[in-house]
């Protein structure tokens, strides 16, 4: 427990230091630094876009004021998930166990959602800055001379530098690029996001972003929902619903690597393992974000642009690219940001659609939300 004097004065001192930010006790009484992000339309962060909220700001058909995300990739302790600076972000986490360590801080709190995580990457591409961070060995890719403070080292003789500790990096590290901002959302560790996946290629989400309610996410939940080329949301399995299908088609060969290039369609054509439903790691495509192509005569419905799932400007540096990765069989659980090896491939925008939710490494971390529900 947080002594009520001590944390009114940090709490303080945190919002008078970072407007917009707060320090939320859960209920434990222990405490994490958030960052609010009040609500915005989608025609706010794309361009032609409808002048209705954002999904990440519906919740149970209730529209809510805000959304606070957790400054910090989080730390877990006591199977709880918190947000605080100056920390080795933890990793080693599975889907599930990423879920339960935010849900378990009381009503409210939530593993942050794709819905969240890509109503951030468009403000951010929408005000003009894209994050930089750890992508590169412990400092920025594009600017060496940006780094953080070590936390971790891997490989022979622990002599390759890994992550870096929270908030240890400048404020071009921030999603605002200034000390208000959320840290960390490019590189370090990719992070878990729930409210959607994808099932032997097809999209399926939590409709808007109920995943905030901490619904059920599990493989045979009843509430996963497909989308079909008008953006409605339809049953798992419908015909002709939004699936990732490869240009070049797959095999039954398990030593199949990278295949290339995929896109948005309504079928999957080349299934890129054939031997059948599995989540082992076999043939897998990768490509950037704004290359991933579009089947012919398939109109992109808004809702994939909005939550991420297809860029909002697919061309040439439309996304300074970030990577896209994807297994089109089995279930796959998303995570996004990029780690600390990517250089150009991490990013705001950069999307893994490739692992299982038993997944578990030392580059994959979790990051909690909360919404007043």
């Amino acid at each position: 427990m947080v002594n009520n004097s001590n944390f009114d004065a940090y709490k303080l001192a945190v919002e008078s230091a970072c407007p917009g930010n707060t320090v939320l006790l859960d209920d434990m009484g222990k405490p994490s630094v958030m960052v609010r992000v009040p609500k915005f339309n989608i025609s706010d962060v794309i361009e032609g876009g409808s002048n209705s909220p954002h999904p990440a700001f519906i919740v149970n058909g209730v529209e809510v004021d805000e959304i606070l995300i957790s400054k910090y990739a989080n730390i877990v302790e006591g199977e709880r998930a918190y947000s605080q600076p100056m920390r080795d972000p933890a990793v080693y986490i599975t889907f599930d166990q990423a879920k339960k360590y935010c849900e378990n801080k009381g009503r409210g709190w939530h593993m942050m959602t794709n819905a969240e995580f890509a109503a951030i990457a468009l403000w951010c591409q929408k005000n003009g800055f894209l994050p930089r961070g750890n992508t590169s060995y412990g400092k920025s890719h594009e600017q060496p001379q940006e780094h953080g403070t070590l936390t971790y080292k891997y490989g022979a003789n622990n002599a390759t530098i890994g992550r870096v500790a929270t908030g240890s990096g400048p404020t071009s590290w921030l999603h605002n690029n200034s000390p208000s901002g959320i840290d960390g959302l490019c590189g370090n560790v990719w992070e878990w996001v729930s409210g959607m996946r994808v099932m032997d290629g097809e999209i399926q989400v939590i409709p808007d972003n109920n995943a905030a309610m901490g619904v059920d996410e599990n493989r045979e939940s009843t509430l996963w929902k497909a989308i079909m080329p008008d953006g409605r949301l339809v049953a798992p399995g419908t015909a002709g619903t939004l699936k990732y299908d490869s240009i070049a088609a797959g095999n039954a060969n398990t030593n199949q690597g990278n295949l290339g290039a995929m896109q948005l369609s309504t079928e999957v054509t080349h299934p890129q393992y054939t031997g059948g439903s599995t989540e082992e790691y076999y043939a897998y495509g990768q490509q950037t974000f704004e290359s991933l192509g579009v089947k012919s005569g398939l109109v992109v419905p808004e809702i994939a642009k909005v939550l991420g799932l297809y860029p909002s400007k697919p061309e040439a540096g439309g996304h300074q690219g970030d990577y896209f990765y994807c297994r089109n069989y089995g279930e796959r659980l998303p995570f996004r940001g990029g780690w600390f090896i990517d250089v150009v491939r991490a990013g705001v925008f950069a999307f893994c659609l490739q692992h299982r939710r038993a997944s578990s490494f030392d580059y994959l971390g979790v990051r909690a939300a909360f919404v007043d529900l």
